[in-house]
């Protein structure tokens, strides 16, 4: 039987290095093994634990996402029923002991760190650094779905010599979790500049971070563009303002000091190199192309939109339907569930192009891109009341969404779908033109805001769900109409998911800390609109 992810978890400790799954699942099967550990070894199985939910892949889109972020997003079209605003309970245990089991990872990684020599630890302090940065980019996703969470003291088991009383986990709140890994990141930022990494090592940490292959720069660029991230995340909440801030101001005006994802040639991302290793995106395609019509389908305001304003990316994203005659057409969330299928059954409606996303078994893990960064310093100089940078970077934005989604669909193998043509610089330039995307039409910071708040989702779309979710909350932007579902409880998209039940009945003292918090209404501490 399962148990509670705070500290049974602890005990699951891949060891070993090979891309082989078969591998890991022998160092896990046998604990003796893990006196065979090392840091280098244990660094990627920290990371391996982790890649189903950062690569596409069939759990965390057809089993999570599916019925959850796809929809309150309205990334998608879906039939309307009943209780389809509450998060399913799979979905939602699925991802928390994933993020569990990649914690265990991470503390077994400082075990074996701690027990080092001295030396060996000023050899290796590289690999512990950048993990940190790798577990609070996955943290800060499940703080912003749940808010608090079990942190600071899960995971321990293995630490803790198997006491499970003793390592059961408290809840630390959101804006504890937050601060504590803005901190911890800032400080990374600056150790990150003067680290010197051991001519032994240099290899072995290549080798072993599948990530950024051992590019320290990068890992720089990560640091930072997360801090971005998490900084503009918190930007209204009262008690991060000020932080928020200065901060962010730092970051930007001081480029060799904190360098941060500027391109797309600089994305974060685990790029598959070879299919027929497990780092692979060949989950993508049931992931979100299988399980009935509503998991690759387009939703109608995303639809409408592209279509209005002649979005080059609308190739890249949606493929018509086969009976459309060439027309893009998306399901109405506010129609009744036969209309909806209906159409769908007629055959027009607009889907996910395969070529590029579902059926594309090279698509990367995404982590953080240039678009996303760029969109938000538009945001931060917006609000800086410096429209000249501002409008700067949304376009720069844009076009960087354009040639991000081009070069993911030069890289495909799939032989379903649409391979489109590469958008031009004039339909770039005329997208940037039309009423609807014009900075310069936009005439108030509010309708500004709504500018960058719609490319985000657009954007974000299936590919980033997570940041998505976060920014439609954050922002109350694109306004997103639903059918209101009376036969529940629950008759509109939740703002946070609620804890799963092993959670709840595994760690019930620390949950009741948490209870009276853990309704789908309850807003975390940073959606203050």
């Amino acid at each position: 039987m399962k148990k509670i992810a705070s500290f049974i978890l602890a005990g699951l400790m891949f060891s070993a290095v090979s891309c082989k799954e078969s591998e890991f699942t022998e160092r896990y099967t046998d604990p003796s093994k893990l006196a065979e550990s090392s840091v280098e070894k244990q660094y990627s199985g920290f990371m391996y634990a982790s890649k189903d939910y950062i690569l596409p892949g069939y759990g965390q889109y057809f089993v999570t996402l599916r019925t959850t972020l796809s929809r309150y997003n309205q990334a998608v079209g879906w039939p309307n029923e009943s209780g389809q605003y509450v998060p399913a309970s799979a979905g939602v245990q699925d991802m928390w002991f994933n993020y569990y089991n990649t914690l265990a990872q991470y503390r077994e990684l400082e075990k074996v760190y701690n027990a080092s020599s001295a030396q060996e630890q000023a050899d290796k302090k590289i690999f512990m650094l950048t993990a940190k940065v790798y577990l609070y980019n996955y943290t800060q996703r499940m703080v912003d779905l749940h808010g608090a969470i079990p942190f600071t003291q899960a995971g321990m088991l293995s630490t803790n010599n198997g006491d499970y009383v003793g390592s059961t986990a408290k809840f630390d709140s959101a804006e504890e979790i937050y601060t504590l890994m803005l901190d911890d990141l800032k400080s990374i930022a600056t150790e990150l500049n003067t680290i010197t990494v051991s001519s032994n090592y240099v290899k072995p940490f290549q080798t072993q971070d599948f990530v950024n292959k051992g590019n320290i720069t990068a890992w720089k660029r990560f640091t930072n563009s997360l801090r971005l991230r998490m900084l503009n995340r918190v930007s209204a909440a009262a008690n991060f303002q000020a932080r928020s801030n200065t901060e962010i101001a730092e970051i930007l005006n001081a480029p060799g000091t904190y360098p941060i994802v500027e391109t797309n040639d600089q994305n974060i991302q685990i790029n598959v190199y070879d299919i027929n290793t497990d780092i692979n995106s060949k989950g993508f395609q049931d992931g979100l192309a299988s399980g009935g019509w509503y998991g690759n389908t387009a939703g109608k305001k995303m639809i409408d939109f592209m279509n209005a304003t002649s979005d080059p990316r609308e190739m890249l994203l949606f493929e018509p339907g086969e009976n459309a005659k060439g027309a893009y057409i998306g399901i109405d969330p506010l129609g009744t569930s036969a209309t909806q299928t209906a159409l769908f059954n007629s055959g027009n409606v607009a889907i996910y192009n395969r070529y590029v996303l579902s059926h594309n078994q090279f698509f990367p893990g995404v982590i953080i891109n240039a678009p996303e960064i760029n969109l938000i310093k538009a945001e931060y100089f917006l609000r800086s009341g410096n429209d000249v940078s501002a409008k700067t970077a949304y376009e720069t934005a844009i076009s960087q969404s354009v040639q991000f989604y081009t070069s993911i669909a030069a890289l495909s193998n799939a032989t379903q779908g649409t391979k489109p043509a590469t958008p031009t610089d004039a339909q770039i330039t005329a997208y940037l033109a039309n009423d609807a995307v014009s900075w310069t039409k936009a005439t108030t910071p509010a309708a500004k805001l709504g500018l960058i708040a719609m490319q985000k989702w657009l954007h974000y779309n299936v590919v980033q769900p997570y940041e998505n979710f976060a920014d439609i909350r954050r922002l109350d932007m694109p306004t997103l109409q639903f059918q209101v579902d009376n036969a529940n409880n629950q008759t509109a998209p939740p703002v946070r998911w609620n804890y799963p039940g092993n959670e709840v009945t595994y760690n019930p003292t620390n949950y009741a800390a948490v209870r009276e918090n853990d309704k789908l209404t309850t807003k975390l501490f940073w959606d203050v609109k």
